[in-house]
């Protein structure tokens, strides 16, 4: 059976799914190779978040992996130096690996093993930049030279969506080359279940919520780049009869939005909240929406969390998902980034409208079963396939 060597930085919750499906399948053989090392498994001090966080689902279930020895003195994943490990190549070649699937290049060693085996084993890229933030000027061109020189050393791409495909072929990349592979997330843990319905009117009767009224939900970082603080302002500017809005984060936001916004009964902040406890949150709302501005806003894997919970989408055009899962008045509706004028329109559409809400969230759920664990693990494996002929030159 042929051999997939994963390399990436640490073990996160969106990546955990897809390794143990791929293992379970048997399709292909895989070890994940992270590159942290061991200080991965630490509680780590998110800024997004602002608080130090550790996720309560299992991430290193159902398939083989290794912690690579990083001999950083700073190690981590926000500086290319924060990554050197110098027996990464070493330790691929003797599990040998016919292929290596590299997650991310900004690293001292992911850029190393890039043109170590450039040419020597196919070398497979998954990274979700897009070109959405781009500013056009000299900076912008240097960085595009610099990146058509790095994706020249890799044979095949899994592009994330229609923005990050665009963005691959910017810089250099061959339709051939490029492969869907889309983000996603376990939609069944957030799939309706008798228990979660109870849970959801639970929480919803725990904090006052009427049953029939229309509930918001801003889910991530409460930081400037995702715009929580112009969402709760359009929301108290909107003649909403029906609306709460509840925020599920933290961040360097969260202490002056809860002061300003601490006597409004229908804004309500719930802090951090963690992997498990999520689902019951999409539950209780009806419609997600995610008002970033960017930059950096690649993807957005709220959208595709509270798709697989049923539920309707607002979102900016600074969200790379909206070009993907947000179909214009069937599930949701997309509105131009620092345009609050259009999202009062479209939160009221959501207040007044019920009916049309629980129809785009059936839309929603019909979508998202095409963005799952499943498809990513089909695409990985018909490029790599079981021969290593197929699509592999």
């Amino acid at each position: 059976m042929k051999r997939l060597a994963i390399v990436t930085t640490h073990p996160i919750q969106y990546n955990a799914p897809l390794f143990a499906m791929l293992a379970e399948r048997g399709i292909i053989t895989i070890k994940v190779f992270y590159t942290w090392g061991k200080d991965a498994l630490k509680k780590k001090y998110d800024p997004g978040f602002d608080k130090t966080i550790e996720w309560n689902i299992p991430l290193l279930e159902g398939y083989k992996y290794s912690f690579v020895n990083n001999v950083a003195e700073n190690p981590g994943s926000h500086h290319f130096g924060g990554i050197d490990n110098p027996t990464l190549i070493a330790d691929i070649k003797s599990w040998g690996a016919h292929a290596v699937l590299v997650y991310g290049w900004p690293f001292k060693s992911h850029w190393k093993l890039l043109r170590y085996f450039h040419g020597k084993l196919p070398l497979f890229f998954r990274g979700d930049s897009t070109l959405l933030d781009e500013v056009q000027g000299v900076k912008q061109l240097i960085r595009r030279i610099a990146l058509q020189y790095i994706y020249r050393h890799i044979d095949k791409a899994f592009y994330a969506g229609t923005a990050n495909k665009d963005y691959f072929l910017a810089h250099g990349l061959k339709e051939n080359q490029l492969i869907f592979m889309p983000h996603a997330v376990d939609n069944s843990r957030f799939s309706v279940t008798p228990s979660l319905v109870i849970d959801a009117k639970q929480f919803r009767a725990a904090r006052h919520i009427p049953e029939g009224a229309c509930v918001f939900l801003f889910a991530g970082k409460l930081e400037n780049k995702k715009q929580p603080a112009m969402l709760a302002s359009v929301f108290v500017n909107t003649p909403l009869s029906n609306g709460y809005l509840i925020f599920a984060g933290s961040g360097p936001l969260e202490e002056g939005m809860r002061k300003l916004f601490e006597g409004n009964p229908r804004i309500i902040f719930l802090g951090f909240i963690n992997q498990k406890e999520m689902p019951v949150i999409y539950h209780a709302s009806d419609v997600l929406v995610l008002p970033s501005a960017g930059p950096n806003e690649t993807w957005g894997l709220c959208i595709n969390e509270a798709m697989a919970a049923g539920k309707a989408i607002i979102a900016s055009e600074a969200c790379g998902a909206a070009y993907d899962l947000v179909l214009e008045q069937q599930n949701g509706f997309i509105f131009r980034k620092n345009n609050p004028v259009l999202l009062q329109q479209q939160l009221q559409f959501c207040n007044d409208q019920p009916e049309e809400i629980k129809k785009m969230g059936l839309k929603s759920l019909s979508i998202i079963k095409q963005y799952s664990v499943e498809q990513d693990c089909i695409a990985i494996e018909d490029c790599f396939n079981v021969t290593g002929e197929k699509n592999i030159k």
